[in-house]
């Protein structure tokens, strides 16, 4: 069976819900429209479900001219993308980026949604966020998503890790811009280059996770405040206790992907995690 791309979504704002698509272009920094809007503290610095957990519960919709916000109980909020405003300079992890301020109506809406004082950033064309430079060659560039441009889950894989849960999870939990299904379980450890639809990505790392991956993403609750993550110990960690899933891709030709395309692997090599799913030993990666 073909390796083939079953689902695409969007995350407009890092850390709020996104939207399924049936296809999408595949452009430098990622997905387009995937995680160009950011929300920040008073401080500058992004916010994520590992501080507001009910970020979870919140969807961001691309629109013509901007975004569209909505949550239960409060009304929908359209953005328009800022473009008369000034720059600032905020945080994401240890990168400084300019963006955008989205303006005061939709800090008030999300402060409101949120129960925290935040506001809503853009990322312009223009400003330029390099991926880190251990996992990059020149002129790669990121939008606010947490490191690289594109995430990519596949689905035999979840399948093998839900085979080891008391309570499967589903694939939302892990947040991935495409999922591919009819590989191996984990045989996308070892890919290298792939081609979709009309785009070819180089895989440069597999995904460290964190503790987003325990937030139920329909209620924003954490039913079990150690589950996926135990597990993934047991058989996808690293001599530093990092656990891994998914792979994260870096666009080498840009172009349009759709749900159906053939994944076409152009290169594969040596897992790029060290997995012994049978004896649980420490992994090395």
């Amino acid at each position: 069976m073909t390796a083939h791309l079953t689902e695409i979504r969007v995350f407009p704002v890092k850390g709020l819900r996104g939207d399924t698509q049936d296809s999408a272009v595949a452009e430098p920094r990622g997905l387009e429209g995937d995680r160009r809007w950011m929300v920040v503290d008073t401080n500058g610095r992004f916010l994520s479900q590992r501080e507001l957990p009910r970020m979870a519960l919140l969807s961001a919709r691309i629109e013509v001219g901007g975004i569209r916000l909505a949550t239960a109980g409060q009304a929908p909020l359209f953005v328009p993308v800022p473009t008369q405003r000034d720059a600032q300079a905020v945080r994401v992890w240890d990168d400084t980026v300019a963006a955008l301020p989205a303006g005061p109506p939709a800090s008030a809406w999300l402060t409101e949604a949120l129960g925290a004082a935040c506001a809503l950033v853009f990322q312009a064309d223009a400003a330029s966020r390099p991926v880190r430079p251990t996992h990059a060659v020149a002129g790669d560039v990121v939008s606010f998503a947490d490191a690289f441009p594109i995430l990519l889950g596949a689905a035999e894989s979840l399948a093998d890790l839900n085979a080891r849960l008391a309570r499967p999870v589903p694939m939302l939990r892990f947040r991935p811009n495409l999922v591919v299904e009819g590989a191996p379980a984990w045989a996308e450890d070892g890919w290298r280059r792939v081609r979709i639809g009309d785009a070819i990505f180089r895989v440069v790392k597999a995904c460290d996770r964190c503790i987003v991956t325990t937030i139920d993403p329909d209620t924003g609750d954490r039913p079990d405040p150690e589950e996926p993550l135990r597990t993934l110990k047991s058989f996808r960690r690293d001599a530093r206790g990092r656990v891994y899933f998914g792979q994260n891709l870096v666009p080498e030709r840009c172009g349009l992907v759709r749900v159906g395309d053939a994944v076409e692997v152009l290169e594969a090599g040596a897992p790029n995690v060290a997995v012994d799913l049978g004896r649980k030993k420490t992994l090395l990666f």
